[in-house]
């Protein structure tokens, strides 16, 4: 079966009309909060259900590409030792010429909370039970996205000598630096642990559930990385305008403050920030003790497998177009 453009733009049309009814029926109790504001409500059904329209057009290119999908499971086998060369070049390279090297992944976030804790409980007057656990957390899942999409970015242009001369696979090179920030990710959350005993925060069996959020973000995270490597090979100027849109991003995410402290009309549009679901995640299980329901997990699935699917789409179209670029 031939899956052309238009026969995808159809499928799509037709599969997101058929989500978004089953979104909308599904039995309330244990699944989905209703909104007694149908206007807010309709929006975000009517976004996960594209989401899923995509996801399944995805998986269906998949299935009928199997050939394209083998070649490039064999190519990450054959390149897999260079992957790892990779991250761990990358990782030695970071800490080499500092004297305390990697006790710097542990240093950097306990000395930024310090700093904001300082300004947002005494300045700004902001009253969270365990508030240095709070911050860590927003600054956990957003860090660990930030770093890895921002070093992801450039990772095909400073590879151009590698590419000119031989060949590659070249989701390589963002796939390492995502690799890289998770192992980063691994020395600040021993800096979370600490903070988290010595702030006396109730110990929970959900802290079990950890690696759960952090697989989405790490999900979420990559399929960014993917896009932004590809589209910076073609527009250099995203390079710069992703740190404004990264700032932005962050004061738009519950980090340094609660969701309480928003307006009533503003909180319902927080549900459009990724970063907003992951970081709610993450507290729930390592702070709060609660384990999200399914909502919860199918709106984070949604958001990283779309991601996922955008970024991997957009890099297997244009990657034979890099070098004339570079």
């Amino acid at each position: 079966m031939a899956l052309t453009k238009r026969t995808m733009a159809l499928l799509t049309i037709v599969l997101t009309i058929a989500y978004f009814v089953a979104f909308l029926y599904l039995p309330v109790s244990g699944f989905i909060e209703r909104h007694d504001n149908m206007i807010l409500f309709a929006p975000k059904i009517l976004f996960l259900a594209v989401i899923a329209a995509l996801v399944t057009c995805f998986v269906l290119i998949l299935i009928f590409k199997r050939e394209f999908i083998s070649a490039q499971l064999n190519s990450y086998n054959r390149y897999k030792g260079y992957l790892k060369l990779l991250v761990r070049r990358d990782f030695i390279t970071r800490y080499r010429k500092s004297i305390l090297g990697v006790l710097w992944s542990l240093l950097n976030p306990l000395l930024t909370m310090l700093v904001l804790t300082m300004v947002f409980s005494t300045l700004f007057k902001i009253e969270i039970e365990y508030f240095p656990v709070y911050l860590l957390s927003g600054q956990f899942i957003f860090n660990f996205f930030s770093e890895a999409t921002t070093m992801a970015m450039g990772s095909v242009l400073a590879a151009e000598g590698v590419i000119k001369k031989i060949y590659i696979p070249k989701y390589i090179f963002p796939l390492s630096k995502v690799l890289l920030s998770l192992v980063n990710m691994g020395f600040s959350f021993l800096a979370f642990l600490l903070v988290f005993i010595f702030t006396g925060v109730p110990f929970n069996w959900t802290v079990l559930l950890i690696p759960i959020p952090v697989l989405y973000t790490f999900v979420f995270a990559l399929g960014v990385a993917m896009l932004l490597s590809s589209l910076a090979v073609f527009f250099r100027d995203l390079m710069y305008l992703y740190g404004v849109l990264l700032t932005l991003w962050m004061f738009m995410t519950p980090i340094m403050y609660p969701v309480s402290i928003l307006p009533d009309w503003l909180i319902p549009y927080y549900g459009f920030n990724p970063l907003y679901h992951l970081v709610d995640y993450f507290r729930s299980v390592a702070m709060l003790g609660i384990v999200p329901d399914l909502w919860s997990n199918l709106v984070c699935i949604s958001f990283a497998l779309a991601s996922l699917c955008l970024g991997t789409y957009v890099f297997m179209q244009k990657q034979d177009r890099y070098i004339l670029y570079m």
